[in-house]
């Protein structure tokens, strides 16, 4: 089967549908995820950031990629780089690219400003 740009879109689209403001559990995970080194990355930031959103504000979709200028806000209730609970919300943007294949994402490369986010756990 053949896989088009617009099913690329349209996968991409459910994808984060079903990530953004829910929990991300085992099974949501692998309907949509192969890469385990994202599957890690989603796991640690949903212990730290339980239902986090993700807000996609730009994407671009070449063959069986996408690239994304995105938007990541969540409330702070889980260790995070060593910074105990704080109950506070953190934003950060970030861009991605992932790729896909046989209907699920099995690469991904992120560019996050993570001391970003730590600074607003921790400012006073």
């Amino acid at each position: 089967m053949t896989v088009t740009a617009t099913d690329i879109r349209q996968l991409f689209k459910d994808y984060v549908q079903a990530m953004s403001g829910q929990s991300k559990t085992e099974e949501l995970l692998d309907r949509y995820i192969t890469d385990p080194g994202l599957k890690e990355h989603i796991r640690q930031a949903e212990a730290a950031f339980p239902s986090y959103q993700v807000i996609v504000n730009q994407s671009v979709v070449n063959g069986d990629l996408v690239a994304c200028r995105m938007t990541f806000t969540g409330v702070h209730k889980g260790e995070f780089a060593g910074v105990p609970p704080t109950g506070r919300t953190a934003s950060s943007d970030f861009m991605i690219f992932y790729r896909f294949e046989d209907g699920r994402i099995a690469e991904h490369w992120i560019q996050m400003d993570m001391s970003d986010v730590v600074r607003q756990l921790t400012a006073e």
